[in-house]
């Protein structure tokens, strides 16, 4: 049997609930007053729980969307599109498993779909490098934005990365440099760009194939300019205030939306889309296609116009007179 997942947030309700299956176990028979009061406390319990997932912190939405059952980037793939065709390599380096880019049809609609691509087991994740992409990640994906924008394609970008891969080697391949070239096609190609963030959103590994006309949030996934360990290294020079940062850093969907920077968050069942992850995946598909619709009947060149306003609309600021 595989153990289930216990995210840091849950535990004690979850150590709760073990002490009352384990109380459920002894024999009652000769005493009610027993039972009844194991039930009433089973109850309280779950009141407990329900009461947990009605007041969920930002760091308690960051470790759910990072819940390895969680529904990935093939999934949302394999359930929403056909006739799905991957494209591999950079023409440059070699092929990052990290990102998926490649066409597809949903709704009768040639597109081209990029993502994030986390594992399901340790190999996969390990091929994957956990998510986080490198350069050549980046330079799959502009290839297939430039495809997009000479054919006149959507493009659909599916968010879950804790960030790119920051190691030595990435940077000696440009990682900083893939990052800035990806941003600057993605803001100039003349199709509709619509981006749902699924999980996590971290950093310049989510920008660079994360910014567009249309941005759709999952209840529990962040968007974030860092991850809130990286945060809590940097401010505090500890990275065990990762909840402290994660608080500051208004990185959850409604911050988001009350920012103007997402536009619709979609909802996830009580414990998280892992707990029912068809309805979501469904939801999140007929989001994308809302957003298509009424994105591909815009003007090419008013599309980018709209897209560079929407960027800069992003921050608040005051000007004070001197």
């Amino acid at each position: 049997m595989t153990r289930r997942h216990e995210m840091e947030f849950e535990r004690p309700v979850v150590e709760l609930e073990r002490k009352i299956e384990a109380l459920r176990r002894l024999d009652t028979a000769d005493k009610p007053e027993l039972a009844a009061e194991i039930e009433a406390l089973a109850a309280e319990v779950g009141s407990l729980r329900a009461h947990l997932w009605a007041n969920l912190t930002p760091w308690a939405r960051v470790q759910i969307s990072r819940h390895p059952q969680r529904p990935r980037t093939q999934d949302y793939i394999e359930a929403l599109f056909s006739d799905v065709i991957e494209v591999h390599g950079d023409r440059t380096y070699g092929d990052d498993q990290a990102i998926f880019a490649g066409f597809g049809t949903i709704a009768k609609r040639k597109v081209v779909v990029l993502g994030h691509r986390k594992g399901k087991n340790t190999r996969e994740n390990i091929d994957r490098n956990f998510g986080s992409p490198s350069p050549e990640g980046f330079r799959k994906a502009m290839r297939l934005m430039q495809l997009a924008d000479r054919f006149g394609l959507p493009i659909v970008s599916f968010l879950d990365t804790a960030g790119a891969y920051p190691g030595i080697e990435a940077e000696e391949r440009g990682q900083a440099f893939a990052i800035a070239e990806s941003l600057a096609v993605l803001a100039a190609v003349r199709t509709p760009v619509v981006v749902a963030g699924i999980g996590e959103g971290g950093s310049g590994g989510a920008l660079a194939i994360g910014f567009g006309d249309r941005l759709i949030m999952l209840e529990n996934a962040y968007y974030s300019v860092i991850s809130p360990e990286a945060c809590a290294s940097i401010l505090y020079k500890d990275a065990s205030r990762a909840e402290e940062a994660a608080a500051s850093l208004k990185m959850t969907a409604s911050d988001l939306v009350a920012l103007g920077i997402a536009d619709e968050i979609v909802a996830e069942p009580p414990g998280g889309a892992h707990n029912d992850p068809d309805p979501v995946v469904s939801a999140v598909g007929q989001r994308i296609i809302a957003a298509l619709d009424e994105l591909v009947a815009v003007d090419p060149a008013e599309l980018v116009e709209r897209r560079y306003a929407r960027l800069r609309a992003i921050g608040v600021f005051e000007e004070v007179e001197r």
